[in-house]
């Protein structure tokens, strides 16, 4: 056994034998996996091999599509065989919000390059006769799915990795894990030691064990999932006597079940409630081929919804019942990249989809490791969109939720309730009382939009289908009534978020953003360190606030600040509270070792955003500072007192109207929230949500993290010429963002108008195509502009499309619409309202 590697992978399950097949095809031959057994012990052996390419997540999408793709041509390289069947996949809907669902992901599959059919009741029929299609509306196929054998194409990517230098060592067991001062991983194993460079995560089950070593709370934890094999059924048989082709995967996602052939019988595999997390504390040492007793009862509704569309289900005998353990995180989604506080450390964790995403995971790890950055946007599977909040309770609620909502209509304005509430401001209770309908982001609850008194719907009032997967809203406690009814069109809380953006633009509105991530920077080198990682010029004087972002090394955009400089080197920072976790380990491996002392301060303050025109009335009643214009201008901050309390009060926004965010100490929020909300009594002054926020930001063609701001985009496509400056002196990312910008920028970042629009708006990632059809871009944000009375949507086109007047179509579940390119910030495009 070697005692030196550049990588060593721990974990030969399909996602690590992926990983160190994708780092060989990148040229690095000096690499090992150590495996504690055989290769597929953990759960690849015993899983149903199903290659979904649906998947309403960009990151999960694009490596899904990689890898069934590489899957094709594994074969050819390695000479094994890897039981591919692309025999395509079928998902049935049977009520308007599922196929809203499908068209709306139609539109994100053709942004990234894959194939989506539509199919009527009778081609369904004529594909899987089988199959009853009473109660259908239709369905969607994917021509490109299908199915693998686990097992052997784990053995192939292991012979292509050997074939290229990888070295494999089976029944190895790590014992222990430690980094060196140097940075290097000393692995510690039953056979010996390997000192390497970089350290990748692949083990599956033994995830938690791993965390334990590492001394990282991963936050994944595994689920049981039950899946029936039946005997074979003399209708399949008689199929393949008659030379038919195989019937193809079929999900009946209202019933929360898939279904495919198998030696002539069936694979039926459903997605239920109650079904409880497994091996929190990581399985027994000697675990091998481990499964769990069967529980058929907790499954019986799912059998006798199969049985009902497929009626030989039901005729065929049980052959087998596995109930094994798949890795899940909060979301559902894997973990893929770069672990927080440690160096060189990669995690390729928590697959509930691992043969699907194993050769994508490991291609986009590889790209990283080897490159420095991923080759696309990963944000949707970052480790480090979790914090410490996501602890073994909460990992607990949040995965078993995450099980079994797979199947669930994935509504863009759905809030998942396990778990909840977690992180409060102190306000959270004073505006619960005033009506808000929260939604959360990183565990803290944020207020989407405040109902009227006593508004709501009895939940018998609400009629849906007898199926399953029914739920279109959060469930009702103590008898409360039903605010909020998700849906992909203008659902009920419209008008409402309406309204508040209305009083924000003719009065005032107070919005609580504690959620924000917050950051401190001081030391005698602050100023020159900032100077040297973001894009933007950082402010010079004591009092003045920025707007900057930190590019990667080929000219994307990573992060985003608000800079406001507090003392002669001291400076704080605000970011998006989705990213904390994600910006303070980038600002921590970026800072020096001297000279800089970083701070985490988001607990320490809360921030209430005050807006309106009448916003520096009110705030005037409060304090002694003079907020006129002459000495308060935009783009500053001042320490102000708040009647008995205090804050810095920072003249910035999202909402695009004169006013002030107010950071303050948290534990004076309800002192001020009481004094700001009495004091706007008079003016008007009510409460607002994210929601309505949101819709004025894109009025204002505001950016945001992960939609139109992305490590894909440079900085100067997605229009932040105003916040870049080559010409300051050197920076993250300069000159690969001069010479890019130089050879011709690949997109455009445009506001559209959308015409002719009724009960739907674009939401971000549908599909924009010129005049003739053609495929011309992708949205990234949308929504109705109530203060200027439109549809709008942001989006990256092709540049030859991205003149102002150009007349574009954009898909909106399934419908095109005519979109007219106009002048960015339709609303207040001279900022007079910001300035004034």
């Amino acid at each position: 056994m070697k005692s030196h590697a550049r990588v060593v992978v721990i974990g030969g399950g399909v996602v690590g034998v992926g990983t160190l097949h994708a780092l060989t095809k990148k040229g690095w031959n000096d690499v090992v996996l150590v495996e504690r057994n055989e290769l597929t012990s953990g759960s690849t052996w015993h899983a149903a091999g199903l290659l979904p390419l649906f998947n309403m997540s960009y990151s999960v999408g694009k490596i899904h599509q990689y890898s069934v793709d590489y899957y094709g041509g594994l074969e050819e390289e390695t000479g094994q065989h890897v039981g591919l069947r692309t025999v395509s996949n079928i998902r049935l809907a049977q009520t308007p919000d599922r196929w809203d669902e499908f068209m709306y992901y139609a539109g994100v599959a053709e942004t990234i390059g894959v194939n989506v059919n539509t199919l009527t009741p009778e081609q369904i029929r004529e594909i899987w006769p089988l199959c009853n299609t009473d109660g259908l509306l239709g369905a969607i196929q994917h021509p490109d799915d299908g199915y693998v054998q686990p097992a052997d194409l784990t053995q192939a990517m292991a012979a292509g990795a050997r074939a290229k230098g990888a070295e494999i060592y089976r029944n190895t067991r790590v014992i222990a894990i430690e980094q060196k001062a140097n940075d290097e991983w000393l692995v510690k194993t039953e056979k010996g030691d390997i000192t390497c460079e970089h350290l990748v995560t692949a083990t599956g089950n033994f995830v938690r064990q791993t965390g334990d070593m590492l001394g990282l709370d991963i936050p994944v934890i595994p689920v049981e999932h039950q899946y029936i094999v039946t005997e074979a059924h003399p209708a399949i048989k008689e199929r393949h006597a008659q030379g038919l082709p195989e019937m193809g995967v079929l999900r009946d996602a209202d019933s929360a079940w898939y279904m495919r052939e198998e030696a002539g019988g069936l694979i039926l595999g459903p997605y239920e409630p109650g079904a409880p997390c497994c091996y929190i504390d990581g399985p027994d040492d000697k675990a091998e081929y481990e499964l769990f007793q069967e529980d058929l009862d907790r499954i019986s509704p799912h059998i006798e919804a199969c049985i009902e569309r497929v009626p030989i289900f039901g005729e065929a005998g049980i052959k087998k019942v596995y109930n094994g353990a798949i890795c899940y995180t909060p979301d559902g989604s894997p973990i893929i990249g770069p672990a927080w506080g440690r160096k060189n450390l990669w995690l390729n964790e928590g697959h509930s989809f691992g043969v699907t995403a194993a050769g994508g995971a490991g291609w986009q790890l590889a790209e990283w490791i080897v490159e420095g950055e991923p080759s696309i946007d990963m944000i949707g599977v970052d480790p480090r969109r979790f914090g410490p909040y996501a602890s073994r309770g909460y990992l607990k609620c949040k995965n078993e939720e995450a099980y079994r909502n797979v199947f669930t209509p994935h509504y863009p304005d759905e809030e998942r309730f396990d778990a909840r509430p977690l992180k409060t401001s102190p306000c959270y209770y004073r505006m619960k009382a005033l009506g808000a309908v929260f939604g959360q982001v990183y565990g803290w609850e944020r207020p989407n939009w405040f109902a009227p008194d006593g508004y709501g719907f009895d939940p018998s009032e609400i009629e849906r289908p007898n199926i399953i997967t029914k739920e279109n809203h959060a469930p009702v406690v103590d008898g409360e009534k039903v605010k909020e009814l998700w849906s992909f069109r203008r659902s009920n809380y419209f008008e409402h978020v309406g309204n508040e953006v209305k009083n924000v633009a003719e009065n005032a509105g107070l919005l609580d953003m504690s959620a924000f991530a917050k950051y401190m920077v001081s030391g005698p080198n602050a100023a020159n360190w900032l100077d040297s990682i973001l894009a933007n010029r950082i402010p010079k004087t004591i009092g003045r606030v920025g707007l900057c972002h930190l590019l990667t090394a080929h000219g994307g955009v990573r992060s985003e600040f608000t800079v406001y400089k507090t003392g002669e080197e001291s400076f704080y920072l605000v970011g998006p509270g989705a990213f904390e976790r994600h910006d303070w380990d980038i600002l921590n491996k970026l800072a020096p070792d001297d000279g800089v002392k970083l701070e985490l301060i988001t607990t320490q303050y809360g921030v209430l955003v005050l807006a309106g025109p009448k916003s520096r009335d009110i705030l005037q009643k409060l304090t002694d500072t003079d907020l006129s214009n002459d000495h308060f201008k935009w783009l500053s901050g001042k320490f102000i007192n708040v009647g008995i309390a205090q804050a810095h009060a920072l003249r910035v926004n999202f909402v695009g109207e004169l006013g002030w965010e107010l950071h303050h100490p948290i534990e004076m929020q309800n002192t001020i929230f009481d004094l700001v909300m009495d004091a706007g009594a008079e003016f008007g002054l009510k409460p607002f949500g994210i929601r309505a926020m949101t819709l004025m930001a894109i009025e204002k063609s505001y950016r945001l993290i992960g939609r139109e701001l992305s490590i894909e985009y440079s900085a100067f496509e997605s229009g932040l010429d105003r916040f870049v400056h080559p010409n300051k002196g050197q920076f993250i990312g300069r000159d690969a963002l001069v010479k890019r910008h130089g050879a011709g920028d690949a997109w455009k970042y445009v506001t559209l108008e959308v015409h002719d629009i009724k009960d739907v708006d674009a939401r971000g990632s549908e599909a924009i195509y010129d005049m003739d059809g053609k495929l011309a871009g992708r949205a990234t944000s949308g929504g109705y502009g109530w203060r200027v009375g439109k549809s709008l949507a942001l989006a990256m086109v092709q540049p030859e499309h991205g003149a102002v007047g150009n007349n574009l179509q954009i898909k909106l579940l399934g419908d095109l619409y005519k979109a007219t390119i106009i002048e960015e910030s339709p609303y207040d495009p001279d900022n007079e309202r910001l300035r004034a």
